[in-house]
């Protein structure tokens, strides 16, 4: 039988995040710069949070104005925090669970990242990106 690898042979250990108290501007600037479409939100290594560029988009128009608008976006940045637009009961797995029960999980729910959270320190994420590129290698 084909032994399946665990999670931590493709999340991503380099991981952006940020803190309640940030503002939604460095939370655009950071999905902008990295190219990223989750930030976990974290107080020191624990997880509290998930924010998607999703749920930026909800409440903003971030793509429907030019980069230039950047006063529309402030305006309704203002308006909201992180720790209100972010998804607060984040589901998680550890750093062992197999891509199998990662790509199961993904593909139940209607989220497109897990946080990977260790002795309760976030060590990582993994996205259906991650996965896709796993299925490529495989194929």
């Amino acid at each position: 039988m084909k032994s399946i690898p665990p999670v931590s042979t493709i999340m991503s250990v380099k991981i952006i995040t940020l803190k309640k108290d940030d503002d939604l501007e460095k939370a655009e600037h950071l999905f902008k710069k990295h190219k990223i479409r989750h930030i976990p939100v974290v107080k020191g290594d624990a997880i509290i949070g998930m924010l998607s560029y999703t749920d930026l988009l909800r409440i903003s128009f971030a793509d429907a104005v030019d980069d230039t608008e950047d006063e529309i976006e402030s305006l309704v940045y203002n308006m909201f925090t992180i720790e209100q637009v972010m998804v607060k009961n984040v589901v998680t797995v550890t750093s062992d669970t197999s891509i199998k029960d990662v790509a199961k999980i993904l593909a139940k729910e209607e989220f497109h990242a897990l946080p990977i959270v260790d002795d309760g320190s976030l060590v990582g994420i993994v996205t259906t990106t991650d996965l896709i590129n796993f299925l490529l290698i495989q194929l």
